[in-house]
Parts: C-alpha cells; sequence; structure tokens
C-alpha cells in the first residue's frame, strides 16, 4: 500500500440524512445512505475463512462485547456549522427511531487478503466495511489482519442503542480508510514514576480504539531501573520496590495485550545519558557522574538537567559488554524490529568525573566532545544493529543536532525530534534522516504543570511572574520549561510537514505524544494521556484538513467531546474537557460565532 504522507489530504464525507454517530479517527472517505435504520438481529457473527491465529475472532469478541454492554449513545448530534444558531437545541439522545431497512444485521463477513503479514513498520492497514440497504451482513475487507482489526474499532462506534433494548446501526454506510502516516504512537516513561501493568493496558485500550499503532515504551531512567534482566538481576536493586519491577511474564502480557490490538511496542533503553540506576548495581564504573551534583545553579558541579545524574561511561571498554548483553536480552523479549536506545541530553561536565574520558582527552588534545559522541556512536550502534538483519534503530535528535553532535550518523538511524518544532523537523529531513515528530512545542504532554524540582526561589513572589521573563522556570510560560499546557487544539492543529519540500515529506514517518512522568502516575496517567492522544490520532490517521484544505478544528470539536464519554464507557479515564453543557449544546462554547475562523 502506497500511504499518503501530506497532512493536508483529507477526509470526504456524504451523507444525504443527518446522524447521530461521529466516528474518531475520521474516515478517509464515509457516505451514509438514507434509508432508514439497520437494526442488528441478536448477537453479530463472525463470518470469516482467514482467521489465521485466532487474532480476529478473539478481536471480534471483545469488540462485541463492548457493543451489547454499552449500548453506546452518542452524546449529542454534530451541528451543521453553516446554519449555527447563538443557543441550540441539544439533539435527544438516543435518536428517535425512523423508519427501518427491511433486512436486520445478523453477521459480520471478514475477507483478509493477505494473513502472512506481521505486524511490524509499514504493513498496510487498510481497510474497507459496507453496510448495504438489502445485505444483512456487515462487510469488511482489508489487506491484512492489522487492518481487519481497524475496522472492528470503527464498528464499534457505528453500532449504537436504538433508544429502546436493541441496536442498530443509522443508515447503510460505505467506508474506505487507511492511515496518513505508518507509524501513529504514544511514548510512556516507567523510569521516573512506576506504571503499573493494568495501567498500561488501559492505555492500550485507548490506542486501539482511536487506531495509534505503536507504544514507544521508555523503560527506565536515571532514576529507577524497574526491568528484570536474568544476566544482571542486580540491577533491579534500583526499582523503587520489589512491587514495581517487570518481570519477564509481564513484558510478554504487554506485548502481547497490544499485539492483540494491532499496537507494537518498541522498547526504549535510554543511553548513554539518562542512565544511573540498575547500571550501577552491575559496576559503579559505568557510570560517570553518578555522585555530583546535578543543578546548575553550581555551574562547576552541575552534570545534569535534572536530578538524578549519571551518564554511562562512553571509553570504559566494559560499558559495551554489558550494553550489549542488556540490549540483546531485550531485544529477545520484544518482536518488534525497532528498537529504541535515547542519544538525548548529553552533558559534557558529567565526563569531567570519569578519569577514563579525561584521560582520553588529554591523550590528544586536539579531541572534543563531538569527538567523544562519535566514539559511543562508532562503538555502541555496531552492538544495536548486529541484533538481526532486520533491525532499525531510533535515537532522539540530540545525537545530530545538538551542541554535542556527533559527526557521523548513519543516515538509516530514524530521528524523533523533540526540539524547536518545525526548523528541527526540516534540519533533519532535509539532510536525508527519516523523522518521528515529537516536538514539545505542540504535543508534549507533561507540559504546563510547573517544575518539580523543590527548593525552587522562583515560586517565592508575591505576583503572577511575568511569562516573559525568561528566568522563570527555564523560560516556559506556565511554570515548566515546555509550558504552557498543551491543549488537544495546540496538538490538532500541529502542521508539522509545513513549508518542507516533497522530498523532506517523504522522510516523515508519523508522530509519537510523549508522556514524561515526573509529576505521573497510576493515579493520573490516563487523564495526562486522554482524550488530548485522540487528537494527535487523528491528525496522523486522517489528518486536520477536509477535501477543501481547510483546517477542521471546529468540526473536530464535538466529535474529541464525544470521543472522550466513549473513552470513560471503555474504561479509559479520561480527562473531562469542557463543562457537559457545551458536549450537549454544540459549538455553543466555540470562541467565534463564525466558525470558519479556523481555516
Amino acid at each position: 500500500m502506497q500511504i499518503s504522507r501530506i497532512c493536508t489530504v483529507l477526509v470526504t464525507v456524504t451523507s444525504t440524512i443527518a446522524v447521530s454517530v461521529n466516528p474518531l479517527p475520521a474516515p478517509r472517505e464515509i457516505s451514509w445512505g438514507a434509508s432508514g435504520p439497520k437494526p442488528i438481529a441478536g448477537q453479530l457473527a463472525l463470518n470469516t475463512q482467514t482467521d489465521k491465529d485466532g487474532i480476529l475472532s478473539d478481536a471480534w469478541d471483545r469488540t462485541w462485547d463492548s457493543i451489547s454492554n454499552l449500548k453506546w449513545v452518542p452524546a449529542a448530534t454534530e451541528a451543521p456549522i453553516s446554519s449555527f444558531e447563538p443557543f441550540p437545541t441539544p439533539t435527544p439522545s438516543p435518536p428517535k427511531k425512523t423508519k427501518r431497512a427491511s433486512t436486520p444485521l445478523q453477521s459480520v463477513h471478514v475477507q483478509v487478503q493477505n494473513t502472512e503479514a506481521d505486524l511490524q513498520h509499514g504493513v498496510d492497514e487498510s481497510y474497507t466495511l459496507d453496510v448495504e440497504e438489502n445485505s444483512d451482513s456487515v462487510t469488511i475487507k482489508a489487506e491484512t489482519v492489522w487492518g481487519a482489526l481497524h475496522a472492528f474499532t470503527t464498528l464499534q462506534q457505528l453500532i449504537i442503542s436504538d433508544g429502546q433494548d436493541g441496536l442498530i446501526i443509522e443508515q447503510p454506510v460505505s467506508i474506505k480508510d487507511s492511515p496518513l502516516y505508518p507509524y501513529r504512537g504514544i511514548m510512556l516513561d516507567t523510569g521516573r514514576n512506576f506504571i503499573s501493568v493494568p495501567k498500561i493496558c488501559e492505555q492500550l485500550q485507548g490506542m486501539s480504539l482511536s487506531k495509534l499503532n505503536v507504544l514507544h515504551w521508555h523503560l527506565d531512567d536515571s532514576q529507577s531501573w524497574p526491568v528484570w534482566i536474568d544476566a544482571y538481576p542486580e540491577m533491579v536493586k534500583d526499582a523503587y520496590s520489589p512491587r514495581e519491577v517487570y518481570t519477564r511474564r509481564d513484558l510478554h502480557h504487554i506485548v502481547d495485550f497490544a499485539r492483540a490490538r494491532g499496537i507494537r511496542v518498541i522498547p526504549e533503553i535510554d543511553m548513554p545519558s539518562h542512565s544511573s540506576s540498575g547500571w550501577k548495581q552491575v559496576d559503579p564504573d559505568l557510570i560517570a557522574c553518578k555522585d555530583s551534583w546535578w543543578s546548575n545553579d553550581d555551574w562547576p558541579h552541575h552534570t545534569a538537567v535534572e536530578p538524578n545524574p549519571g551518564q554511562l561511561d562512553i571509553i570504559y571498554n566494559k560499558t559495551y559488554e554489558v550494553v550489549r548483553n542488556v540490549y540483546n536480552e531485550l531485544s529477545d523479549v520484544f518482536p518488534d524490529h525497532w528498537f529504541h536506545v535515547g542519544g538525548d541530553e548529553i552533558q559534557p561536565n558529567c565526563f569531567n568525573f570519569s578519569t577514563h574520558v579525561t584521560n582520553w582527552f588529554a591523550e590528544d588534545p586536539s579531541r572534543t566532545y563531538h569527538d567523544l559522541s562519535q566514539y559511543w556512536v562508532d562503538h555502541a550502534v555496531p552492538i544495536f544493529q548486529q541484533y538481526s538483519k532486520e533491525r532499525r534503530l531510533i535515537m532522539w535528535e540530540d545525537v545530530v543536532l545538538s551542541a554535542e553532535n556527533a559527526h557521523d550518523v548513519p543516515k538509516n538511524i530514524v530521528m524523533q525530534s523533540w526540539n524547536n518544532g518545525l526548523q528541527y523537523i526540516s534540519n533533519l529531513t532535509a539532510r536525508g534522516y527519516d523523522v518521528i515528530v515529537s516536538s514539545s512545542d505542540f504535543i508534549y504532554l507533561d507540559c504546563g504543570h510547573g517544575g518539580f524540582v523543590t527548593n525552587d526561589p522562583r515560586y517565592n513572589v508575591m505576583s503572577n511572574p511575568d511569562p516573559n521573563t525568561p528566568s522563570f522556570n527555564y523560560g516556559g510560560i506556565g511554570g515548566s520549561w515546555c509550558g504552557p499546557y498543551k491543549t488537544w487544539q495546540r496538538i490538532y492543529d500541529f502542521d508539522f510537514t509545513l513549508n518542507l519540500t516533497e522530498a523532506q515529506t517523504k522522510h516523515i514517518l508519523g508522530a509519537t505524544a510523549p508522556l514524561w512522568t515526573e509529576q505521573v502516575d497510576d493515579v493520573t496517567v490516563s487523564s495526562m494521556i486522554w482524550p488530548r492522544s485522540a487528537a494527535l490520532a487523528e491528525l496522523v490517521w486522517s489528518g486536520n484538513r477536509d477535501a477543501d484544505g481547510h483546517k477542521r478544528t471546529t468540526s473536530m470539536t464535538q466529535r474529541i467531546l464525544n470521543f472522550r464519554e466513549y473513552l470513560v464507557a471503555n474504561g479509559v479515564q479520561a480527562q473531562a474537557l469542557v463543562p457537559k453543557y457545551c458536549l450537549q449544546h454544540p459549538h455553543a462554547c466555540d470562541l467565534y460565532r463564525d466558525q470558519t475562523a479556523i481555516h
């Protein structure tokens, strides 16, 4: 399948009658009929000859359980933008019953063309879904099982309560759907605070419903090592507690749970920076500056961007032995061909605490920190790439663009871009790197909650600090370096291919919304991710513009408000976005009465 990577190519919607259903992400093409509701005749039976590993039958069982138990009623019908009145009357809910189509639905017929396609990058995720007036079956066709799973999550939103005790699809409908981008993800950090297995599965459930297909799992960080490693069982001495450890069984469960829902799990071990816990239990000499002071208030001693400090010693030979063993073991656990190996935020002063590094610099005074970064690339990357011929690496952009960047980073490494928005995206794609967009200015989910470090005198002022004062908490508006808080509209309106050439645009693989967890744990993780990530889900599935090229943020409003209710109904504890009044009165809470304001 040829996947378009142009964010401005969008959905075609045709309808001859109003319907309550407004699925998210909006399908690329959807056409509604007008012959009346299609009733569901009891339980819909799955009819397929292409369920090789039972993935389809298991997924359909979950889908039907949700449909039949929820008997979903959409929160409110979308009011036509062109006919908006300041105080619209709420649409009765559930929808009124009208003339029924003559043939009740009795089954779901699924045809999968390629039953061998593995869940790996670039797999075909397209599908068609047809409900015809005189047919008793929902017909789903997909190139792979992974596209069929997406069809199920769409159908799950289409089947709603008939207002009594039955179920309907409001009108015959035809959908032709496929993603704009092959990489559509959430990044979850479990190193700063531990996130339990059930809560990770809850996020995977939300991802499945919104057609996100990659969980980028930032497994560890300087603060804790929560992952059991057979080769070095002592590493989990740096877990927060014995209960806050991912066992081998836990890892397999999460991978299997995700795969059953069409989601890849890509692990990240952040190296060489953000490394202290776990590694130092194997050999204290693996870690530089572990006992230093982290903060930049005393610059000669500053060694990290946040507590606690520690970086893998790039010159110490044993570093590469231990890295190889940990990396290979985790690669055996995670079946995805891709692996994220970090590479961000190297702090040069940390290495001034390493005898190995300082001696290396002394041997040749012409050496720089660029050379040190290159030493890491030259010695670590071959280890990472040797795991298998299918292996592809992801690294944070810093290895190419930071002040301490390496001289020569292989172009087959995918760069994850998180700084300076469009500027860095353009820089990386112009150099020929494939890019995953994670720009902190637009899609960082943890931004805007204030600084977490304590003993901070910048809060000791008796007025609201001027947001334009660069010294206030690293210059961020909202009390954090990447403030303010990124609303769903900020995420959805991000045109990350803006001003790129056609050649550069082809290097954009998709986007991931990161959630760093310095101020997040099980209690708040779901509300921090949802429903804002649903805005990203639609952005990378079908884009943020209509068929005429106009921004459709206004028409997205009711869709995401309704989807938030749907997430909660499915057990995902998504945050409220508006007063319920706004949900029940479409567009009454818009800032502009002119609803074409966002174009």
